[in-house]
């Protein structure tokens, strides 16, 4: 082995040669005499304790002791004595494990197929374990079958092997023929191996113990619980013999290999003939063991192909039956001699059966990780019952991943290790910091404060098949092989659509019957694959008439969607960003034909210096392209509020203010945060509870940037692929504008990327004003009732729905983002705003306490820029002050309101009292949307909106237009 490898290695191992140094002298010391006096017989417990702990100092002294000769030797001496090292200890620690048998046997043969990580030495050596171990007596194996079977072996057999075929831990295997001259094998039972097995359980639980004692942050007990409580089934054969049936029913081993199942795996498990407790009797499969090498190479063996079929097995096991062979160590393998070399698998005494939910959440674990999306990866970690002491969603998105990567060469695969624990350290470091830890605090602290023991054996087996691939020189992308089937579990419950899902819609009485029909309409749409998880809710004449949710929160996600399930809106987050705005200006705190160089220090450099408020808020700043060729560049750049805030400053126009109105796709929010904070001196997403959150009482239902703790309840966008491809077919339009064109192409860019980028809590903890908004569909619905009727605050929601709208518990605390270096200018940079005016905070609890957020009596003319408010605005155009201004199919003005991206929407008619709210986690064109509202609108005799009439004819063929391309954004 190479030194520099072998440096991080042996680094590891004697860290842990240590602790179990430690643990060993603990247990020898402090045990209580009444624990050991079991039938066993004190002094064969004694001596087993004793020699381990004897090895043990001996090796520690070895490693040791060359650790000290390395600091005067040379570097290419020493490569040769740690390989020397390597091989004595090997050999010693075989030795021992031969003698002791039991589960320092198992513990061996799992060390053996760890070829990632541990010397070879120990690999060529713990190898042996597999098969080789000394058998016992013939005469022992006889009585024992005799016994067993209540016949004589002449009565059994017309032939039976005197040598085994391999000799393991807990049994050997004797090949034989029957007395109707079938050809078997016959595994036997070792004499005395239970009471061997379970008292070493005890020993490896007390030495466990000792060291969740000293070492809190190693505290393995939830696996050595779960190692008890399974090892012991391996000891009755008749429970094997029923495995083995059912994993071989599970994966159709008897069934015509010609069926072309996509999930299909193509290997081989021997019939079961006979079993009783200690006696097991199977069909014989002529076969090469997987580690020979030699054999497989005479018989033309494809080794990458071979491994890959075993692990689409597993995951076949583990996924779609959740009923998997926990033991997949080289020797519980052969392969057949006859082409075309299929897998057998064998031994099925340790397995684990898997309930629903936990195999839904392993699987949704498994594809969290491959997406990077770290919403889907805690909740799934939430189901299946893991509990994390911090909120550390990188390092867990880094360990899961770690979990899952490729398969590599031993070499690589070693240095991997090396660099994972440096990881640990690193991470170390950050909870020593965020906690304000000492050394020997940190070293004490456990990050894991509940470990559910399902997942044990599953890590187990993940292990064990990458030391498998690493042991044969396979390299296994278990990403793509385990893909197929992880998805099939939450596919099962995605693809039957809600005619076969009677819970597809949340359990709610329907409030009116447009919400009866309406629901209707929902269905339709959810079977015909346009709607994943949706909500609407709707307020006429201030009360409350829809509001449903429906359908489930992700592609990997199977959870139904519920009434406080948060959804990313995109631009429907313009609406509430515009809103406060006009909060602040109708406090007296701010002017719309105030300059923003004004309120924003450094905001008029390069020509800004004229730009007014009103001139961000209509979309007519000039600013349109502003951070848009570094969001192009790298899309992360959004995360960054502060340093978004200073390129936005530093930018220069395109336009002349006021002159031309060009859609401001994600300048315009980070123009509004600006004037937002300085304006108020406080922060953006203060700002938002003090003037909508708390008034309205939709806690915990509405954020711009979510805080730690809602994560459970986020739904996850995914894409209408259809759909999306009617963008191209407009992007290749000759008579598109190239200005309208630039900002297409974004957009397109935009809905390939969102999905990546907007799951992962990275994006979703962060401040992006025009595009992050996160809420459910009765809290915007209850926003946009409060500003349809000037103001005024709704009655309290009168939905039956549960949770109650606004007892959310949650009480979010927003920490203020670094600014990321890599992005940093040598220009203006960001003044962090003083928080200690609380003018707002009684101002605000003053207007809510009689009931309104605007005083203002022309406050609809000011979002729409009408009356008053008109030299405000360009003329001719379909933006007021921030909001989409919505006409009828006449021309006439009849509300206002704001879309976003992929058909979320919130909307209001000021003449009708009416405001609908609607979130979608499956990105679309527009066209569900535009349904819904059809129905909605015609239902209760309101004007449907013009936009949507177009849309629906480009939806029906009769027109592509250009504007329907606006309503997504």
């Amino acid at each position: 082995m190479p030194h520099a490898t072998g440096h991080g290695s042996r680094r590891l191992s004697l860290h842990w040669l240590r602790l179990f140094l430690r643990s060993i002298f603990q247990y020898l010391f402090t045990t209580r005499l009444a624990r050991k006096l079991i039938p066993m017989g004190w002094g064969n417990i004694y001596k087993r304790r004793m020699k381990v702990f004897t090895l043990a100092v001996i090796i520690y002294m070895d490693y040791k002791a060359l650790q000290q000769r390395e600091k005067f030797t040379k570097k290419p001496k020493m490569s040769e004595l740690w390989e020397k090292a390597h091989e004595r200890n090997a050999r010693r620690l075989l030795r021992l494990v031969v003698e002791l048998e039991g589960l320092w046997v198992k513990m061996g043969q799992y060390l053996s197929t760890r070829a990632d990580v541990l010397p070879a030495a120990y690999i060529r050596r713990l190898r042996l374990l597999q098969d080789s171990l000394p058998p016992r007596p013939l005469e022992e194996v006889c009585k024992t079958i005799s016994k067993e079977l209540g016949k004589t072996m002449d009565d059994l057999f017309t032939y039976f092997d005197k040598i085994p075929l391999a000799t393991a831990s807990i049994a050997q295997v004797h090949r034989a023929t029957l007395a109707d001259g079938q050809e078997v094998v016959v595994k036997v039972q070792h004499e005395g191996i239970k009471e061997v097995i379970l008292e070493d359980l005890k020993n490896a639980k007390s030495i466990i113990d000792w060291i969740a004692w000293a070492e809190p942050q190693y505290d393995f007990n939830p696996m050595i619980d779960e190692w008890c409580r399974e090892a012991p089934k391996e000891l009755d054969f008749n429970h094997e013999a029923e495995n083995t049936r059912k994993v071989s029913a599970n994966l159709g081993c008897r069934r015509n290999f010609e069926d072309t199942k996509i999930n299909r795996v193509d290997v081989l498990i021997p019939n079961i003939i006979m079993s009783t407790e200690k006696v097991l009797i199977l069909e014989y499969m002529d076969g090469v063991r997987l580690n020979d090498t030699d054999s497989l190479e005479a018989l033309g063996v494809d080794k990458q192909k071979l491994v890959e079929e075993i692990t689409r097995a597993y995951a076949h096991q583990i996924y779609v039956d959740g009923f998997f062979n926990g033991d997949p160590h080289p020797g519980n393998f052969l392969v057949s001699k006859a082409p075309p070399h299929r897998p057998i698998l064998l031994d099925f005494g340790l397995t684990k059966c898997l309930s629903y939910p936990m195999k839904q959440a392993l699987a949704k674990m498994f594809l969290a990780s491959a997406e990077g999306d770290h919403v889907a990866l805690l909740s799934s970690l939430t189901e299946m019952g893991l509990k994390l002491r911090l909120d550390f969603p990188d390092q867990v998105m880094e360990i899961t991943s770690l979990f899952f990567r490729n398969s590599t060469a031993p070499e690589e695969a070693r240095e991997t290790m090396k660099i994972f624990a440096e990881q640990r350290n690193k991470n170390m470091k950050i909870i020593q910091e965020k906690m304000s830890l000492n050394e020997k605090e940190v070293r004490r602290f456990n990050p894991v404060d509940a470990f559910p023991g399902d997942i044990i054996i599953f890590g187990r087996v993940i292990n064990l098949l990458r030391g498998l691939s690493a042991t044969i020189g396979a390299r296994i992308l278990y990403v793509d092989i385990m893909r197929p089937f992880a998805e099939s579990v939450l596919n099962c419950n995605l693809n039957i659509g809600p005619a076969f899902n009677a819970d597809w819609i949340h359990d709610t009485p329907a409030l009116s019957l447009v919400e009866e029909k309406l629901r209707k309409l929902l269905i339709e749409l959810g079977n015909a694959e346009k709607v994943l998880g949706i909500q609407v809710c709707a307020y006429k004449d201030g009360q409350v008439i829809i509001d449903t949710s429906a359908g489930v929160l992700g592609r990997y996600d199977p959870r139904p969607v519920q009434p406080d399930s948060l959804f990313p809106v995109f631009s429907v987050t313009k609406g509430i960003t515009s809103g406060m705005v006009h909060w602040l200006v109708d406090q007296g705190i701010l002017k719309l034909d105030d300059r923003v160089e004004s309120i924003w220090p450094g905001f008029g450099c390069h020509g800004k210096d004229q730009i007014k408020v009103h001139h961000v808020l209509n979309h007519t700043s000039g600013l349109h392209n502003a951070m848009s060729s570094l969001t192009r560049e790298n899309p992360l750049v959004m995360i960054d509020w502060n340093e978004c805030l200073n390129c936005t400053a530093n930018a220069s126009p395109e336009t002349e203010q006021g002159s031309q109105q060009i859609y401001h796709y994600l300048s315009f929010g980070w123009l509004c945060g600006g004037i937002i904070e300085h304006a108020s001196k406080k922060r953006f997403q203060e700002v938002l509870e003090e003037a909508f959150v708390r008034p309205l009482n939709i806690d915990g239902e509405l954020y711009i940037g979510i805080p730690p703790g809602v994560e459970s309840r986020l739904a996850t966008l995914t894409v209408d692929v259809e759909d999306v491809k009617s963008l191209s077919v407009i992007l290749n339009r000759p008579d598109i504008p190239s200005s309208f064109r630039e900002q297409l192409q974004d957009i397109s860019q935009l809905v390939a990327t969102l999905p990546a980028t907007f799951n992962t809590l990275f994006a979703r903890r962060s401040i992006i004003p025009a595009a992050n908004g996160h809420c459910s569909a009765r809290a915007l619905a209850r926003y946009y009732a409060a500003l349809v009727d000037g103001g005024s605050i709704p009655p309290p929601h009168s939905s039956a729905t549960q949770p109650p709208l606004g007892s959310h518990p949650h009480v979010p605390t927003f920490e203020t983002e670094k600014s990321n270096k890599k992005f940093q200018t040598p220009l203006t940079s960001y003044t962090n705003i003083p928080t200690d005016d609380d003018s707002l905070r009684r101002n605000s609890s003053d207007r809510a306490a009689n009931g309104k957020l605007f005083l203002n009596p022309n406050i609809h003319d000011a979002f729409c820029g009408s009356g008053e408010y008109g030299h405000f605005v360009h003329p001719n155009g379909m933006f007021g002050l921030g909001f989409k201004k919505n006409v009828s199919q006449d021309g006439k003005l009849i509300g206002f309101g704001h879309a976003g991206m992929g058909g979320s929407t919130g909307f209001c008619d000021i003449e009708h009292r009416f405001a609908i709210a609607m979130t979608l986690n499956k990105m679309n064109m527009g066209g569900v949307t535009a349904k819904v509202m059809e129905l909605v609108c015609s239902e209760l005799d309101i004007p449907l909106p013009s936009d949507y009439y177009r849309f629906i004819d480009a939806i029906d063929g009769a027109n592509e237009p250009l504007e329907a391309a606006l309503l997504i954004n």
